[in-house]
């Protein structure tokens, strides 16, 4: 973390049960991104399911986790940061398992709807959390939730090949039994607010009439487009790479270190040397050369992998310079600027792997690259031709660690 995390080092590990609580929750909260990546392949063999079918599982749970976005300010202003963890938690706990006990690929991707749901409460809520029972400041609480956050996307899809290797299910059981324990333990260590201590309530419609902003209207637009790019290369990859679920896992474990490395590291640096619309003008053509690569070597399982790491490097950037973007374009409330961006977005990333696995089957396997490449050319000419509306976004001027962990959380969510 580059600002504000020196201060405070010294006692980053000293902090309350409750924030071990939910850092812990964290972790798994993030898991849950990559965790059925490796293992969509065995799902398909073992339900019969063509790979259309299987990439539905990653629609259902961001379709449903976007809309969703909508409504998780309204609530948590409502019943409260703990109320509203508890909700998401147990929702996930409920859905994961039932997601492992089932017995045809339409009741997966049913179950993994639910567990959108329950994602979207809890990740929105973790970060308030966090900050508000850490000591030490804010600075320390920072640096352990984007701790949280990159071990979460690095350990999912590790852990989803090791367990899927023994049985698709298992990720899923892994998963509930795990969000369990982070259920108990809030219960067990996170004391409810007082009323003091909740926001002002926020009205239901607010994200959306948020969208009337020029500034988060443009960067909506370039979300939706780019996440299209990103979730091809999560979500198709695992089909023309032919590994089996542990083979996925270390790929895409790679894939996650990738992505955490650059999004709390790279990012911050590239933005305290130039204007973020810059850094976002580089990186956007660097993906989708990336993606053309990917489709060029689609039949050499290395040089695919490689690709794979490297969009990851890229992704990671991306995120956090689109996400640190919104923070800053408008004056709305954060909470409300950000679900109104997420749930854009994530309509990308749930269109994507469906979509990309009938481009293999009508036109070749390499297709959904190429087209997930000119998606992100889309995206790039978007904010490009936005610039005037994104001009407030450049202004340099000393970034509080917290917009940046916001930024990491909300472009590492997908």
């Amino acid at each position: 973390m580059s600002h504000g995390s020196h201060e405070t080092s010294g006692s980053i590990l000293k902090q309350p049960k409750a924030v071990w609580a939910v850092a812990f929750a964290c972790v798994i909260a993030f898991m849950g991104i990559g965790l059925v990546d490796p293992i969509l392949p065995a799902i398909a063999e073992s339900l019969q399911a063509t790979p259309t079918e299987t990439e539905m599982l990653f629609t259902s749970y961001l379709l449903i986790t976007g809309l969703a976005m909508l409504g998780t300010s309204w609530l948590s202003s409502r019943i409260g940061a703990k109320k509203t963890l508890l909700i998401g938690l147990g929702l996930i706990v409920i859905f994961a398992a039932a997601a492992g006990l089932s017995q045809n690929v339409e009741s997966v991707i049913g179950f993994r709807a639910g567990w959108g749901l329950g994602n979207a409460l809890f990740i929105s809520t973790a970060l308030a959390t966090i900050v508000g029972a850490a000591s030490g400041g804010t600075g320390s609480a920072i640096i352990l939730y984007e701790a949280a956050l990159g071990l979460g996307i690095a350990i999912g899809p590790l852990l989803g090949g090791l367990l899927g290797h023994l049985s698709w299910r298992g990720p899923f059981f892994g998963t509930a039994a795990l969000m369990a324990i982070g259920f108990i333990a809030i219960v067990a260590f996170l004391r409810p607010e007082r009323d003091a201590e909740r926001p002002v309530p926020t009205k239901l419609s607010a994200p959306i009439r948020a969208l009337r902003q020029p500034a988060l209207a443009v960067l909506a637009a370039a979300a939706l487009f780019y996440n299209i790019g990103f979730f091809v290369l999560l979500a198709y990859s695992p089909f023309p790479l032919g590994f089996d679920a542990l083979g996925l896992g270390f790929t895409f474990f790679g894939w996650g270190l990738a992505l955490a490395v650059t999004s709390v590291f790279v990012a911050p640096l590239l933005t305290a040397r130039m204007p973020r619309t810059r850094v976002l003008w580089i990186a956007l053509p660097l993906l989708a050369v990336d993606l053309v690569a990917a489709g060029l070597v689609i039949a050499n399982p290395t040089a695919l992998v490689v690709c794979i790491v490297i969009g990851g490097l890229v992704l990671g950037v991306l995120n956090t310079v689109l996400t640190e973007c919104v923070m800053e374009a408008t004056d709305l409330q954060r909470s409300v600027a950000s679900s109104a961006y997420s749930a854009v977005r994530f309509l990308g990333g749930a269109v994507a792997p469906p979509a990309a696995a009938e481009l293999a089957h009508l036109i070749a396997p390499d297709a959904p690259y190429y087209a997930a490449a000119g998606s992100v050319a889309v995206a790039l000419v978007i904010v490009v031709l936005g610039h005037r509306a994104l001009r407030r976004v450049d202004r340099v001027e000393a970034e509080p660690a917290l917009t940046e962990a916001e930024a990491i959380t909300a472009g590492d969510a997908a």
